[in-house]
């Protein structure tokens, strides 16, 4: 089993940045893909961005060049810095990590793009 907590989210003006942070624990695996997903309201939950404990990332394209995902893997740690701000961001942030397969999910952030 794995554990995620999340932390970082609020409330923020249009042009505003956030930082994300989940923290992985329990039966940790050296290698995994962790990342972060987001859903609006009345919409799918739909990929943000995600890092391989030993790869790159990969980002959305509503996340290129505003959203940077990085991870402390000593940590076991994720991290997602969002910039530029926009109202559509306004979401509730799910953080994951994808061991031998296996999905898990953190309880979400509420993330509010509002002036």
């Amino acid at each position: 089993q794995v554990q995620l907590v999340e932390s970082g989210g609020g409330l923020v003006q249009p042009g505003g940045s956030l930082r994300l942070s989940c923290a992985a624990s329990g039966s940790m695996f050296s290698f995994n893909v962790m990342g972060w997903y987001r859903q609006a309201p009345g919409k799918e939950r739909e990929l943000v961005a995600r890092i391989a404990s030993n790869g790159g990332p990969n980002y959305a394209d509503f996340a290129k060049g505003r959203f940077t995902i990085s991870r402390a893997n000593a940590k076991n740690t994720v991290y997602l810095q969002m910039n530029s701000l926009k109202p559509e961001d306004t979401a509730v942030y799910y953080c994951n990590i994808v061991q031998a397969g296996r999905p898990y999910w953190g309880q979400g952030t509420q993330v509010t793009v509002s002036s």
